[in-house]
């Protein structure tokens, strides 16, 4: 009887000391279970709080000063064109229209895995589409009337930018139709984002994403741009070709993965709206000369503001298999395609 007692009065005063916690907002760790008992969760359950508070084990938590109000996606499609600037067949060797759907898709899963981040967090995802055949763009427009959140898809019209694309290029060539038509998508893009509130997501369809993609970046963005007290550029692909060269990079600790410092690109990325309006004449260059490397504008910026990229990937970008530019290191390609099917 006495031991009841005794272990009645740990237990109020754990109840009482837990409340106190809660009222400090300070938290506590069970070490015999891993168990978090003033917000009743385990050690790996997700416990930061968007908008409000990131928290990794044992680095402890973090307020957020720099939360996300909104989250607009632009994903560039033109299901027409195989490749860019090479002839040779992608991994897998599908039609182009095939990697678009499925690039949606790993998208859209990837929104439904942090729907609950939704409910704080305006989401709209926009799709800016050239010359896709007309099966594509019906099967599209069904995928999106299924979901949760605002999409709309916008038919890109090149005249009203061809004016504005110095015909010839870096590299003293004639810039090709395929460019042009890049070009000019991505100039659109930027219109578009200009008129968004927040973050706004970059990203071509060939770029298949794991179901944590679109979380993590949410919540990194939130951490690192906190605690730097600066606005980030987030690129999802860990390229292979960023390890062909010795310099120096900065690691930081995001929500669940580490991100390294980069100085350099592809087409794929996410920043603010406020970075877009301050490097609008960078950005806006790669609509108007094709410059070699054609995201030279886009790496001149990298050198002033903090692009990350995480290790390992959240996106694989599946060109060709002996591309520098593709398959991330250490990544199940395989399993990132499959999950991808259009059910």
């Amino acid at each position: 009887m006495k031991i009841q007692k005794k272990a009645n009065k740990t237990s109020i005063f754990k109840k009482i000391f837990i409340k106190i916690c809660r009222l400090l907002d300070y938290e506590i760790i069970d070490q015999a279970n891993f168990h978090l008992p003033v917000t009743d969760q385990a050690i790996n359950d997700d416990l930061s709080k968007v908008g409000k508070k990131s928290l990794t084990m044992p680095m402890g938590k973090i307020k957020i000063t720099r939360p996300v109000k909104s989250l607009t996606i632009i994903l560039r499609t033109c299901a027409s064109i195989n490749m860019l600037t090479q002839s040779k067949k992608r991994l897998l060797d599908k039609e182009k229209s095939e990697y678009t759907i499925r690039s949606l898709i790993s998208i859209i899963n990837s929104i439904n895995f942090a729907k609950d981040l939704f409910k704080n967090i305006d989401l709209d995802l926009i799709i800016v589409d050239h010359m896709s055949e007309k099966h594509v763009i019906e099967k599209i427009k069904s995928i999106l009337s299924k979901q949760f959140f605002k999409s709309r898809l916008i038919h890109l019209d090149i005249n009203d930018f061809i004016k504005n694309i110095n015909p010839i290029n870096e590299k003293n060539e004639k810039v090709t139709d395929n460019q042009i038509s890049n070009m000019s998508n991505i100039h659109q893009s930027l219109l578009l984002a200009k008129e968004c509130k927040d973050l706004v997501y970059f990203v071509e369809d060939d770029y298949i994403h794991s179901k944590e993609a679109v979380k993590e970046m949410i919540l990194t963005y939130e951490k690192l741009s906190s605690m730097l007290k600066r606005e980030l550029i987030l690129c999802p692909a860990d390229y292979p070709y960023l390890y062909n060269k010795i310099e120096n990079s900065n690691i930081f600790l995001g929500e669940k993965k580490h991100w390294r410092s980069i100085k350099e690109t592809l087409c794929t990325f996410l920043m603010s709206k406020e970075t877009v309006k301050k490097y609008w004449d960078d950005l806006t260059s790669t609509c108007k000369f094709e410059h070699y490397p054609f995201e030279k504008p886009f790496h001149k910026i990298y050198e002033k503001e903090h692009c990350l990229s995480p290790i390992p990937t959240l996106a694989i970008h599946f060109t060709n298999i002996n591309s520098v530019f593709g398959l991330s290191p250490n990544t199940d390609w395989e399993k990132a395609w499959i999950e991808s099917e259009l059910k």
